[in-house]
């Protein structure tokens, strides 16, 4: 009965209306019966948990599973919804209807014409899927991919859930009821129609537009349809500490376009530029070579901002301060609320920079240096610091030295300046070099003294033997000392004992050594342990000679006595013999004569 309580419903509302002539037909179509496969408007009778049963105008009410409605809970009985007729007498006796398919088909033409004319249409986030997104558009679900979301990498997808979104639809399979939509074409879209309307644009044009955003690096403005930047350095010539300063969201304002970048779709705009450069004026007033007084404002670790003028300071770097060696902090020469007296080194308009100094307002003492210094004269200086190979000295106010390490002394030699002199200590100093380049002395202390190594050669010639004193051990050789304030250096290979001299000498130990060479050079005297010991042994060797000499020399006229002698005893026998005989024969004639008689 329900489709003819329908038609009488729609037969009296003509009636009332003055169409009464057509109530045939309205009766013929109120009692028309849904056939399967069409696309009917029902009203929703009852909702249970899993089902939704809907009033079609067939013999039994139309089922549709709950989870086919996108939200189940706003549903209410008397609501019309459409439905696509699956079967009206199914295996179950009911007559089966789907949600599903007949929002499908009723958004499908719309979806295909989207397609084929590539229009960009709207889409609301349902869920996050693997891959990507559900989205719905014309009342069914379509997949975002996640390559398809954005021109960039997007760092949250799910960010996307509950948003409406512009997307063209890139891909469509009406059998497997597959639609595939894209944001990332409709992102690339509308760049490709604004890079031609930034392409539009020209340097130094001005445009007008609505300030839109402001941040603490500017403020970002719309000029008809395309975000344009005003750096918080572009608005105003004066130090701007935040864009709020000099403009506010809604503002409308005319800006000179500074830079087009089309590639990047990025437009710069300035604000100060329509205005004269408060600076020009400063420009002309502190021309550079200008001697002006200031007041010190500022003292930083590089040196101190002083103000010439309300609004108006120039830095005076650290090196710019004094005419010698720059001090190790600005305060040791100004001091904060002090008036100086500057000269302007350098300008720049642009960036509202002065560059000052303070040495240049007094006389460069370095101007007459070599008058005042030359080259052989004797200043006297102060030890102000120490390098690794020197000590700095200061002359006078801008005037500084160097003494090197080894110009401290003749015959010493000194690893660091701080063994041999202390800071604060003032001595007198013989100038032996100026660099004019650098601005400093070299100077000497040695040379106030004549050079002692001439008479040092003459005092040890090659072979002269000395007793010394170990200082250090170490693997090439032995330092010692020859005299006080005079080192020696014994290379390994002039030592006589073999191995590591570490192991086989020790500090503090005599050797008795012989010269080989004075090195003034290097402050030193080379001696050899070896030779010192082969010559002991070429002495001894001589001198066993010389003995041998003269013991044989003392043994030769002792062999002539003893011939003289032998030769003296034969002829003592000879005369005995002799003497013998004639006393003999005498005898024998004795002897005859008495026998004769």
């Amino acid at each position: 009965m329900s489709e003819l309580q329908g038609a009488v419903e729609q037969v009296e509302t003509l009636e009332k209306g003055g169409e009464a002539d057509n109530f045939e037909a309205l009766l013929e179509e109120g009692l028309k019966t849904p056939q399967e496969g069409e696309i009917v408007e029902g009203r929703i009778v009852k909702i249970t948990p899993t089902e939704v049963y809907v009033d079609i105008g067939a013999k039994s009410e139309g089922v549709v599973p709950i989870d086919e409605f996108k939200d189940p809970e706003s549903l209410q009985p008397g609501q019309a919804v459409k439905v696509y007729v699956e079967a009206l007498d199914g295996p179950d006796g009911r007559t089966r209807v789907s949600k599903h398919k007949a929002d499908f088909l009723l958004a499908w033409d719309k979806i295909s014409d989207a397609y084929r004319t590539n229009k960009t249409i709207e889409a609301k986030v349902r869920r996050q899927v693997k891959g990507g997104l559900i989205v719905e558009v014309f009342g069914v679900d379509a997949f975002l991919p996640g390559s398809q979301l954005d021109v960039r990498r997007v760092r949250s997808i799910a960010s996307f859930v509950g948003k409406t979104i512009q997307v063209k639809v890139i891909k469509l399979n009406k059998a497997r009821k597959n639609i595939v939509v894209s944001r990332k074409e409709v992102i690339e879209e509308e760049q490709e129609k604004l890079r031609q309307r930034i392409m539009e644009l020209k340097v130094g044009q001005i445009v007008e537009g609505v300030v839109k955003n402001l941040t603490d690096f500017g403020a970002f403005v719309d000029i008809g349809g395309i975000d344009a930047l005003i750096h918080i350095n572009d608005l105003s010539w004066g130090r701007v500490n935040h864009p709020s300063e000099v403009v506010e969201v809604g503002q409308r304002i005319e800006a000179q376009v500074l830079e087009v970048d089309p590639e990047n779709l990025r437009v710069s705009l300035g604000l100060k530029q329509l205005q004269p450069h408060p600076w020009e004026e400063v420009a002309r007033k502190y021309p550079i070579g200008a001697k002006v007084e200031g007041i010190v404002r500022k003292i930083v670790n590089y040196g101190a901002f002083v103000e010439l003028e309300p609004g108006v300071e120039g830095l005076v770097h650290i090196s710019e301060m004094t005419w010698g060696r720059p001090p190790r902090h600005p305060s040791e020469v100004v001091k904060e609320g002090e008036k100086v007296e500057v000269v302007v080194l350098g300008i720049d308009i642009e960036r509202q920079r002065i560059s000052l100094g303070i040495k240049q307002a007094k006389p460069d003492p370095w101007s007459e240096i070599e008058e005042k210094y030359p080259v052989g004269s004797v200043v006297k200086g102060t030890i102000r610091d120490f390098a690794n190979y020197g000590a700095y000295v200061e002359i006078e106010d801008g005037i500084e030295g160097f003494l090197h390490v080894s110009d401290i002394s003749w015959t010493q030699r000194f690893s660091h300046p701080s063994e041999a002199l202390k800071k604060g200590q003032r001595l007198r100093f013989k100038v032996i070099r100026i660099d004019k380049r650098n601005r400093f002395l070299e100077l000497s202390l040695k040379d106030l003294r004549p050079n002692p190594w001439i008479e040092i050669e003459l005092q040890l010639p090659r072979g002269t033997t000395l007793t010394v004193k170990v200082l250090e051990v170490a693997e090439r050789g032995l330092s010692v000392e020859v005299d006080k304030g005079l080192m020696g250096f014994i290379p390994a290979s002039q030592l006589w004992r073999r191995g590591d001299p570490r192991s086989n000498y020790q500090v503090g130990e005599e050797l008795t050594v012989q010269v080989l060479k004075v090195e003034p050079q290097r402050k030193r005297v080379l001696l050899s342990e070896k030779e010192y010991i082969k010559a002991k042994e070429r002495e001894e060797a001589r001198r066993e000679r010389e003995e041998m000499q003269a013991f044989f020399r003392r043994a030769e006229p002792a062999r002539i006595n003893l011939g003289e002698i032998l030769r003296a005893e034969l002829e003592k026998v000879q005369e005995l013999i002799s003497e013998t005989s004639s006393e003999e024969e005498e005898t024998a004639r004795e002897e005859e004569g008495e026998s004769g008689s």
